[in-house]
């Protein structure tokens, strides 16, 4: 451990002494690590970003244009927690501490552990409904906010940085589509702020609550960009259809505006199909690519 994110450990939980560094996991193709310190008075969460002289990435895309998106993700999740505020039904972690360090970044965090909140690999509907609340607090309390400092289109599949991705999809209608799609959603009336990598990975729970992480693609947009990465992430090609329409009606029940629903519905389909259009560029063979993606395919070029 460094020594000046040790000591910035110790004064933030008023600690005598760092006792165990668990390592939680490697950041993506190799920028950093993810850690959980613990002290005689507590732990934290280390995000520590070290930026790679040969990059790795798992499928292949290590270029120039990617190290400068994920350079800059970390600067935006770095605004994010300094500018957080707490917000009713939608928790995240508190930035203890942040800062540069051996030509990189790190970020010290609360350890939403402490408060009882943990990672699942499969949930059911209670937890399903505890995300979709989750999103709809999240996207209700930014509605019409400027995204100044983080992303201005959120997510990390936002086309403007996903060039050498369109550059290689074979699917011609598509990649036509593709401007036409992406001024469908961001000439949107109703916009917000969108966590921009809403998988399940990075929801944690407890008995009443859904807790987020992981903000490096935080920006403006639409709210069902979220709900439909989170439906993709927990759902397989027979279940969307089975609970595509409860999870929509249970998502718009929590945010509770029936104006921003009206044309949030309508371009959940175009959403859909906005990830779809990086995803066949960036893993051919990935397993979302199914038919229920192509349905959603073809309802967004409808109404384009």
């Amino acid at each position: 451990m460094n020594e000046q994110i040790a000591n910035k450990i110790i004064l933030a939980l008023n600690a005598q002494a760092i006792t165990d560094t668990e390592l939680i996991q490697n950041l993506w193709s190799g920028y950093g690590k993810l850690l959980r310190v613990t002290t005689d008075n507590g732990s934290v969460i280390v995000k520590l970003i070290q930026f790679p002289d040969q990059r790795s990435h798992p499928r292949g895309w290590s270029s120039d244009i990617g190290h400068e998106r994920k350079k800059n993700s970390y600067l935006v999740e770095q605004n994010w927690y300094r500018e957080l505020q707490p917000i009713d039904g939608a928790r995240m972690a508190t930035l203890l501490d942040c800062g540069e360090v051996d030509a990189g970044k790190y970020l010290i965090l609360e350890d939403l552990t402490a408060a009882n909140f943990h990672i699942k690999h499969d949930i059911d509907w209670p937890e399903i409904t505890l995300c979709l609340q989750w999103l709809a607090h999240f996207h209700r309390h930014y509605l019409n906010h400027r995204p100044d400092g983080l992303w201005k289109i959120g997510t990390y599949w936002h086309l403007d940085t996903r060039p050498e991705e369109l550059e290689v999809l074979t699917d011609t209608t598509l990649k036509q589509a593709a401007p036409l799609i992406d001024a469908r959603l961001n000439n949107a009336r109703h916009r917000t702020i969108v966590h921009g990598d809403a998988k399940l990975a990075n929801f944690m729970f407890n008995d009443r609550q859904a807790a987020a992480v992981d903000f490096q693609y935080v920006g403006g947009g639409v709210g069902v960009k979220d709900l439909a990465y989170f439906m993709s992430s927990i759902f397989h090609e027979d279940e969307l259809d089975l609970h595509e329409s409860r999870c929509l009606d249970t998502y718009f029940k929590f945010l509770n505006l029936p104006q921003v629903e009206q044309e949030w519905r309508t371009l959940y389909p175009v959403a859909w199909c906005d990830f779809y259009r990086f995803l066949k560029g960036w893993s051919p063979g990935h397993w979302k690519i199914n038919t229920y993606s192509e349905r959603m395919k073809q309802m967004a070029l409808e109404c384009l």
